[in-house]
C-alpha cells in the first residue's frame, strides 16, 4: 500500500528550521562572547537565563535599562552584503542611551531573527555585537536567535538589543541642575549612525538615478562612509564624568557635567530638550562644528534646509554634554585627551517664548 502525502514524515528541518545550524552558530559565537566577560558575570551564554551580580563597589546602585534596534540601515546591509558593523550599531544605540543617565553599561542581550539562518552572516553580525560590547566594557551574556520561516525574505534579518547599566543613586544625571550660562559641548559622530536611513536610502536612489553617486566621502569609499558604525561614547564619557562630576544645589554653578544627550532619532532639535529643565533652551551656534562631506551630500541631494537636517540627522554631533561654564574647558580637554573630537557648540539660555533648541 502506498503511503499517502499526509503520512509522510516532515522534520523540523523540512519545515525550514535547522537546529544544527543554530548549534553551529552558538559554537561560533561562544569565544566572541567570552572576550566580553567582566566582573559581575555569574553565568555566560547557554543557560535559560543569564546571571549577573551588581559589583560590590556600588553603594546604592540604580539599574538603568535600554532597548533599541538598527532601523532601516539593515536594508543597506542586506543590499551591500555588509554585516560586520551593524552589531556595533546595535550595542551603541542602547549603551549610549544608558550612559546618558550617568550609568556604566554592565551587560547586553541581543535578539537576532531571520527566515532562514545563514551561519556566516549571523556570526558576522553577532561578532559585531561582541566587538561593541568589548569596546563598551559591557558583557554579552545572552540572547536569542530566532529562525522563523516565512517571516522574513531570503537574506534578511532583524535585530534588537537590550542593555542594563548601573549608576550610584547620588550620581544619576537628570539635567535638573542645568541653568542659563552653562556650556553645550558636542562630541562628533561617526557619520549618520543609526537614524535617518529611510531618507539616506531615498538620497542614494535619487543619486543613482541621476548618475551622481560619489565614489568617496570624507576620505572613505562611499558605502563605508554610509555604513560607518555608531560611535561608542561609553568609556570616554564615563572617564569625563569621574573627572568632572556634577554638583547639586549651591555648588552647581561650579560643578562639572550636568546632562548628556544621545543624538538619535529626532536629531539635535528633538533630543537636547529631553535633558533640559522647564524654562531653559539650548542656543547652538551655526557653524561651530564642521559639516562633513557625507552630511553636506545628504543635505544637497535631499534638498532640505538646516532645520530639517538638524531634526532628521545627528548632523555631525552624536553626543551632547552640558557642563557648568567654569568646568567647560577642563571637561573638553579631558574628552579630547581620550580621543573625542569636541566642539563648544552653544550655551544654555532662558527659554522665554522661543523653541527649546535654537540654531543661529
Amino acid at each position: 500500500m502506498s503511503s499517502s502525502a499526509s503520512s509522510t514524515p516532515i522534520s523540523y528541518k523540512d519545515a525550514g528550521v535547522d537546529i544544527d545550524a543554530g548549534d553551529a552558530l552558538i559554537e561560533r559565537i561562544k569565544p566572541l562572547a567570552k572576550k566580553t566577560m567582566r566582573e559581575g558575570v555569574l553565568a555566560g551564554i547557554g543557560g535559560f537565563g543569564a546571571l549577573f551580580e551588581v559589583p560590590k563597589r556600588y553603594k546604592e546602585p540604580v539599574l538603568v535599562s535600554g532597548t533599541d534596534g538598527v532601523g532601516t540601515k539593515l536594508k543597506l546591509a542586506f543590499e551591500w552584503n555588509m554585516h560586520d558593523t551593524v552589531g556595533i550599531d546595535l550595542v551603541a544605540m542602547s549603551v549610549n542611551d544608558v550612559l546618558v543617565q550617568g550609568a556604566e553599561p554592565l551587560f547586553f542581550l541581543d535578539y537576532f531573527a531571520c527566515g532562514k539562518l545563514d551561519v556566516d552572516t549571523a556570526a558576522a553580525v553577532i561578532g559585531g555585537i561582541a566587538k561593541g560590547c568589548e569596546l563598551s566594557g559591557c558583557a554579552l551574556i545572552g540572547g536569542e536567535t530566532a529562525e522563523m520561516p516565512g517571516m522574513y525574505p531570503a537574506g534578511e534579518y532583524d535585530l534588537a538589543g537590550f542593555a542594563v547599566g548601573a549608576v550610584e543613586k547620588a550620581k544619576i544625571l537628570t539635567g535638573k541642575e542645568v541653568a542659563p550660562g552653562d556650556v553645550v559641548l558636542g562630541l562628533t559622530s561617526h557619520g549618520v549612525h543609526s537614524n535617518g536611513f529611510s531618507l539616506v536610502r531615498k538620497c542614494i536612489e535619487r543619486a543613482e538615478a541621476a548618475g551622481t553617486l560619489p565614489a568617496t566621502l570624507d576620505g572613505k569609499p562611499f558605502k563605508q562612509a554610509v555604513m560607518e558604525p555608531t560611535r561608542l561614547y561609553v568609556k570616554n564619557v564615563l572617564a569625563a564624568l569621574a573627572a568632572h562630576p556634577h554638583s547639586e544645589g549651591a555648588a552647581a554653578a561650579q560643578g562639572g557635567i550636568k546632562a548628556l544627550a544621545h543624538i538619535t532619532g529626532g536629531g539635535l532639535l528633538e533630543n537636547i530638550p529631553r535633558v533640559l529643565p522647564e524654562g531653559t533652551a539650548a542656543h547652538l551656534t551655526k557653524g561651530s562644528w564642521p559639516q562633513t562631506e557625507l552630511f553636506a551630500w545628504l543635505q544637497k541631494t535631499a534638498g532640505i534646509d538646516d532645520i530639517e537636517m538638524n531634526r532628521t540627522f545627528n548632523n555631525g554631533i552624536g553626543m551632547v554634554v552640558v557642563v557648568a561654564a567654569a568646568a567647560a574647558d577642563a571637561t573638553a580637554a579631558t574628552l579630547r585627551a581620550a580621543g573625542e573630537k569636541v566642539y563648544a557648540i552653544g550655551t544654555i539660555a532662558p527659554r522665554g517664548d522661543g523653541a527649546a533648541v535654537v540654531v543661529a
